[in-house]
């Protein structure tokens, strides 16, 4: 098993890169962030014999599981896609190749139907986490600049989310 701070060659591919909204939610006066998705080939820690996985998967620990590889696999079938933000640290305890806090894991068959559209609304709710979501920018004759925010419900709270108003000195809102 290999140890943090060992040097080996990097189970990942960049897929893409992209910037979004720090906060997972787009105003005029936001920070934006990147993004990136880090393919893992079908064939790392797959049990297909001849890939040099024979004695088991040293990445399902923080990987979803591994895949058969088809023989004539040109490396285009992904195991997994990792997003990450720029910057974001790899090596952990368990292993040099698992990101610290990724965004979003999803498994290669996982990622691969999935529409920009879907995709974005997930990568948003990763980045805005507990934070209400701006729906409305407002820009007002006598200099505020009001927000219309709904609360997330995702953690229990009701699907009928309340619409707030809040006013700018409020926002960014809070790190976690």
């Amino acid at each position: 098993m290999e140890q943090v701070g060992e040097e080996s060659m990097s189970i990942y591919a960049t897929v893409w890169q992209l910037r979004f909204p720090r906060y997972g939610d787009g105003r005029t006066d936001w920070e934006w962030v990147g993004i990136i998705a880090q393919g893992v080939p079908a064939h790392i820690g797959s049990p297909t014999p001849g890939c040099g996985y024979e004695t088991g998967d040293p990445y399902s620990d923080f990987l979803p599981p591994a895949v058969e590889a088809a023989p004539d696999d040109d490396g285009t079938e992904l195991r997994a896609v990792v997003f990450v933000t720029a910057g974001t640290a790899k090596g952990t305890a368990r292993s040099g190749q698992e990101y610290v806090m990724p965004l979003l894991v999803l498994s290669g068959r996982g990622y691969a139907p999935l529409s920009f559209g879907e995709l974005h609304e997930r990568l948003c709710a990763a980045l805005s986490g507990d934070r209400p979501r701006v729906v409305m920018e407002q820009w007002n004759s006598d200099g505020r600049h009001p927000l219309r925010v709904r609360r997330r419900p995702n953690r229990g709270g009701s699907p009928q989310a309340r619409l707030v108003i809040a006013e700018t000195a409020t926002w960014p809102w809070p790190s976690r």
